[in-house]
């Protein structure tokens, strides 16, 4: 059995009641392809309005976790409160949070663990810079940020991986096919070689990086690319072309 396409939409810090309702509105009333797996990510404040609108088949998840499960750590949420809320998925490691809030490798795995461990499933993102690829560091850079996840899990059974290139997330620069395709094929052969075999088979490994209605269907079509995280395209109708793009 094959891996289920997957595709996220990560709404970042953007939306209102009203537009937020509004997407909520159309995805439950969309044709969407019952193979894909849909989950989306809204702001904070709105997890709980999307969960309560949003039909039972489209899972919601939390743009951030902390990792501790209660306590003194002010702006933060834990595993356990999501989960009590109804919210089945995290977030971890997204480049913004890397680059703007500092977040290092090891803070990202030890989130992921929580997540994992307080019952929920994690999207963790890898990704590097342009400066990075230019040099050629591209596979080095993306392994090690998921070598300090695998030091702290070793089920992989409920996380999806994310490779966001970050020269290609909003500024509408895509990897080409090719360039998505390789270092996914790599991250694979990485999983085989460091985790399990098992896990390399399983595991979703899904391109972010200005993903649109038009590239999506052929990136959909790589050995290696079982989904998308998708960013600004997330929040138009656009997006469920995007989910639709195996069919």
């Amino acid at each position: 059995m094959g891996r289920q396409f997957f595709v996220g939409g990560n709404f970042k810090m953007n939306g209102t009641i009203k537009s937020i309702t509004d997407i909520v509105h159309h995805l439950n009333s969309a044709p969407l392809d019952p193979k894909t797996e849909v989950v989306i990510a809204p702001p904070g404040l709105f997890l709980l309005l999307v969960r309560e609108h949003l039909k039972s088949e489209i899972e919601v998840c939390s743009q951030n976790v902390f990792d501790k499960s209660n306590g003194a750590f002010t702006g933060e949420i834990s595993a356990e409160q999501l989960n009590d809320s109804k919210i089945g998925w995290a977030l971890c490691g997204h480049s913004e949070r890397r680059a703007i809030l500092g977040e290092q490798d090891e803070f990202v795995a030890s989130k992921t663990k929580a997540a994992l461990d307080g019952g929920l499933r994690v999207i963790v993102c890898c990704g590097e810079t342009l400066e990075q690829r230019e040099s050629d560091k591209t596979i080095d850079v993306v392994t090690t940020q998921l070598k300090a996840v695998a030091e702290k899990t070793k089920d992989w059974s409920k996380i999806v991986i994310a490779y966001e290139p970050v020269w290609a997330i909003g500024t509408g620069k895509v990897a080409s096919t090719q360039q998505a395709q390789e270092v996914h094929s790599a991250i694979r052969k990485w999983l085989a070689d460091n985790v399990s075999k098992e896990a390399a088979e399983a595991t979703r490994i899904i391109y972010g990086g200005s993903v649109s209605e038009k590239n999506c269907k052929e990136l959909a079509r790589e050995e290696d690319i079982d989904g998308f995280l998708v960013g600004g395209a997330s929040l138009k109708p656009a997006f469920v072309d995007i989910i639709n793009a195996k069919q």
